[in-house]
């Protein structure tokens, strides 16, 4: 069969519409189309690009399919290849999106987020309350709760540098308890 863009749009558009459930679904997919129909590749090179695109970063579909259209018709017949490969998904996610954007907005579905949210709340009090007796168990370790608690709540810091600074504040604590109990040893001795 022709090997045109339009071909290769067309086959890789109608593996991507068919293919759910990840890479190890394109294969016989992608046999049927590329080796049996259209005879444009076989089963060794199938095997090869299947092979690569496990290897490499992204989607194996994706890549198989860049690879594919690469060895067609080189840099067009990738871009086609993968243009197909992924229009169909995209045009699923916008209109899903649109679907969930519409149910979302129902009053129902409002009270059910409202409902999950307290939900949520009594759970995190919950843990809070479990764990802050193992956790606070000083005025060094009540400070550094309140300060970030207080740095989250009112500067809103990111969470990840507050670990980072409560975890450097931790090591410091623990160094100068170190060296507070190798001083009062060495008195003793």
């Amino acid at each position: 069969m022709e090997k045109s863009l339009w071909n290769i749009y067309k086959t890789f558009f109608k593996v991507g519409t068919l293919l759910l459930g990840g890479g190890y679904v394109i294969l016989p997919l992608l046999q049927s189309e590329l080796i049996e129909k259209k005879n444009w590749i076989d089963n060794d090179e199938l095997c090869e690009y299947y092979a690569l695109s496990q290897s490499i970063p992204g989607l194996i579909a994706a890549n198989v399919s860049i690879f594919t259209g690469y060895r067609l018709r080189r840099t067009s017949g990738a871009i086609a290849a993968i243009s197909g490969m992924i229009t169909s998904p995209f045009l699923c996610i916008i209109l899903l999106a649109k679907i969930l954007e519409e149910i979302i907005a129902l009053n129902f579905v409002q009270g059910i987020f409202w409902g999950v949210g307290i939900g949520v709340l009594v759970l995190i009090y919950l843990a809070v309350k479990e764990i802050w007796h193992k956790s606070v168990v000083d005025k060094y370790s009540f400070s550094i709760f309140l300060i970030v608690f207080l740095l989250s709540v009112c500067l809103k810091v990111s969470p990840a540098i507050l670990i980072v600074l409560s975890i450097i504040s931790g090591i410091i604590l623990q160094i100068f308890k170190n060296k507070r109990e190798n001083s009062v040893k060495e008195d003793k001795e």
